[in-house]
């Protein structure tokens, strides 16, 4: 075992989102992923173009519920909206209900579930933020067929994924430009290494293009990619 950072540890290739990991999720998510609340705000913002009163929105891999409390919060006057949070770690999802009742959050929901097996069905928006990256690739696009499926006609699929680049070259000088953003983080070399080693096998990103022929299989033909920093990549795909 090793720290990888904000109290938090993990051995060779166990990155786990369990156990503990939940109370400490939120502060260290939001310092490894750049611009990971701005993320949140360009996705609340776009929920305006998909939900109205009778709209059902869905956050697969939702951990303690924050971007689903907050899309619920943006929508708050749009009634009777619904938002369904979706995890599969019973810790993320507590700190997730706890989280909507102090907020009186009626219309949000969390459930504990795998989303490959959950039920998702009649939906106008659904957000997969930094969760698709964890699936198991061979299982990736039987999710993403299941949201297009699970989409009214007119409803949007918002994808963001940590990507790999095009080439080795881009892909070393991405992966040197993200470890010194999280050594200004506070991260030593030490965390920032334990944390790589414990995302392998994990965490197994595909690249730019791999994301679109997963969405274009799936049947979007209108996608717009609409946030890109280094690694780290946000599509729009529209039913």
């Amino acid at each position: 075992m090793g720290s990888v950072g904000d109290g938090l540890e993990a051995g060779n290739a166990r990155w786990s989102f369990g156990g503990q990991t939940a109370q400490q999720f939120d502060e260290h998510v939001s310092k490894s992923v750049p611009m990971y609340t701005e993320g949140h705000q360009i996705i609340c913002d776009l929920s305006d173009f998909f939900l109205s009163g009778g709209s059902t929105c869905f956050e697969l891999g939702c951990s303690t519920g924050e971007l689903t409390a907050k899309l619920a919060l943006h929508n708050k006057d749009t009634e009777p909206a619904r938002f369904v949070g979706i995890d599969l770690e019973p810790a993320m999802i507590d700190l997730a209900r706890e989280k909507s009742g102090n907020l009186k959050l009626e219309q949000t929901d969390f459930v504990v579930d795998d989303v490959i097996q959950a039920d998702i069905t009649n939906a106008d928006l659904v957000v997969a933020y930094y969760t698709v990256q964890f699936i198991r690739p061979s299982e990736r696009q039987r999710l993403i067929d299941k949201v297009y499926n699970a989409l009214n006609w007119g409803g949007a699929f918002i994808l963001f994924e940590k990507v790999r680049a095009n080439d080795a070259r881009f892909q070393d000088i991405t992966t040197s430009l993200y470890n010194e953003y999280k050594m200004a983080q506070g991260y030593s070399p030490e965390e920032i290494f334990s944390k790589s080693r414990s995302l392998k096998g994990v965490l197994e990103p595909f690249s730019t293009q791999g994301n679109l022929d997963l969405l274009a299989r799936a049947g979007f033909e209108d996608v717009l990619s609409i946030f890109k920093y280094l690694s780290f990549e946000g599509f729009l795909a529209i039913k």
